[in-house]
């Protein structure tokens, strides 16, 4: 990020990660990746699927409880080696994951004079990584609770960057590193219709392979719809 010191409002371009920068869910993929590496138990992964099951049929289900199973399973371990598995995790599953599309769509934004940012509910290890492989300006993602010591806890520490929580999670970034009022929301893309408070506040908003809700709802609205599944 190199914008002009004589630009008074930076444009900023917002990117959701899962099933939009990437193909699939993090989440799910972490999950799976920690049971065949014998790091998860099985009735750990069946309440995790439970979680999962309740979130695609809109039932009531709390955010923090997906990210506290996974974490969970990895108590007695550091931060710096829980955070390293994601790393890994994230260049070995993630990396191949990526969509050319959202690649090609972040560096046109650079060339635009754009400052590009990632958001995702994702844990904030692995934003990190993608952020820094896919080339962002930066990110905002789920933070992790720890203790005295500097290890996690397995608790959420502050909101799920989830829903109406990523419209909240990308104006605190930009407030805190581009000053209050000097940034606008120019574009803004995402797959899943909890993105949808995001995408109404760009100017811009792209639904990148959306699902049925989210289809019928950008339609209604003239939002653009891409299909990056190519």
């Amino acid at each position: 990020m190199d914008p002009s010191a004589e630009q008074t409002t930076y444009r900023v371009a917002v990117f959701d990660f899962d099933g939009t920068s990437i193909r699939g869910q993090s989440g799910a993929l972490f999950t799976e990746y920690l049971i065949l590496n014998g790091a998860m138990s099985l009735p750990r992964a069946l309440r995790l699927i439970w979680w999962g099951v309740r979130y695609k049929l809109h039932l009531p289900y709390r955010q923090d409880e997906a990210r506290e199973l996974v974490l969970g399973s990895l108590k007695g371990r550091s931060a710096s080696e829980v955070d390293a598995l994601m790393v890994r995790f994230h260049d070995k599953v993630l990396v191949p994951r990526y969509r050319a599309q959202a690649l090609a769509e972040v560096r046109r934004c650079h060339d635009e004079g754009l400052v590009t940012l990632l958001v995702s509910a994702t844990f904030d290890a692995i934003a990190a990584a993608a952020a820094k492989r896919i080339g962002f300006d930066g990110y905002a993602a789920t933070h992790m609770e720890r203790d005295d010591q500097g290890n996690y806890t397995g608790a959420v520490d502050g909101p799920v960057v989830a829903g109406d929580e990523k419209y909240r999670a990308a104006a605190a970034w930009c407030d805190a590193r581009l000053g209050v009022g000097r940034w606008e929301l120019a574009r803004a893309y995402g797959d899943h219709h909890s993105d949808k408070d995001l995408l109404a506040r760009a100017e811009t908003a792209v639904a990148v392979c959306p699902g049925k809700t989210l289809r019928l709802l950008a339609k209604r609205r003239g939002w653009q719809i891409l299909n990056w599944n190519a």
